[in-house]
């Protein structure tokens, strides 16, 4: 009997300046996203930051999933001034990114945003960014905490309930929605956990949290990836 084939899963790629296994400066991807994404039955392929042709590049894949990473340069939503906490920026890296978020929903491909994947997806259709929440005690870094999800969203189809403890890990957060997104999750504290695009032409959904965190052990999280790779296959037929 033949093994179905995995749809492919494209996951833009993240510069790492050192990783001692390969002794130089790599792209990479993390570890516990990969193996959720192979265990819902995709493909995960890591994708070459470089914001040419993306469009092209994009039609070998059944689906897109933008992870996490360091923050968006503030002068990609308008910003003329740059908070002190922002870090990690790279200009190839957001543009590679904002190219793939605007390429994927015209294209009406499966798409999962994660973390800064959500603020990405948000920039690319106008919206901005609170540059920093308030300092350690409100940010949302090394915390978990429950979030409500909006009931008949894709989000909440996803992971099967209204509520979900959530994994974060960021000091940012979606201030002005972009054209036509809607808030499909909230924290306690207000901040915007989830994001879809009513009318989209293809599945799509994001999160602000980090569900590859415990989608080994919690059935919820893992949810998300195995909507998405369900999407992509149906993409497929």
């Amino acid at each position: 009997m033949t093994a179905p084939v995995r749809p492919l899963i494209a996951i833009p790629a993240r510069f790492s300046a050192t990783t001692s296994a390969l002794r130089y400066a790599a792209e990479v991807n993390a570890r516990a996203l990969v193996e959720a994404v192979w265990r819902a039955g995709g493909e995960p392929v890591s994708v070459h930051p470089d914001a040419t042709d993306v469009a092209a590049r994009l039609g070998r894949f059944d689906g897109v999933l933008l992870p996490g990473g360091g923050d968006l340069a503030p002068h990609r939503y308008g910003a003329t001034d740059t908070h002190d906490a922002v870090y990690d920026v790279d200009d190839v890296q957001d543009a590679f990114d904002l190219e793939v978020a605007r390429r994927t929903l015209e294209a009406g491909l499966p798409l999962l945003a994660i973390c800064r994947g959500l603020q990405v997806v948000n920039v690319a259709l106008g919206g901005t960014l609170e540059q920093d929440m308030g300092g350690p005690e409100k940010e949302h870094r090394h915390l978990v905490h429950p979030v409500a999800l909006l009931r008949g969203t894709l989000l909440e189809q996803a992971v099967g309930a209204e509520k979900a403890e959530a994994s974060c890990y960021h000091h940012q957060r979606v201030d002005r929605l972009g054209d036509g997104l809607a808030v499909t999750a909230r924290a306690a504290d207000g901040t915007v956990e989830g994001l879809e695009l009513p009318g989209s032409a293809g599945w799509f959904t994001a999160v602000q949290w980090h569900p590859e965190d415990t989608a080994h052990e919690d059935p919820a999280q893992q949810g998300l990836f195995e909507a998405l790779v369900a999407a992509a296959r149906a993409g497929r037929r």
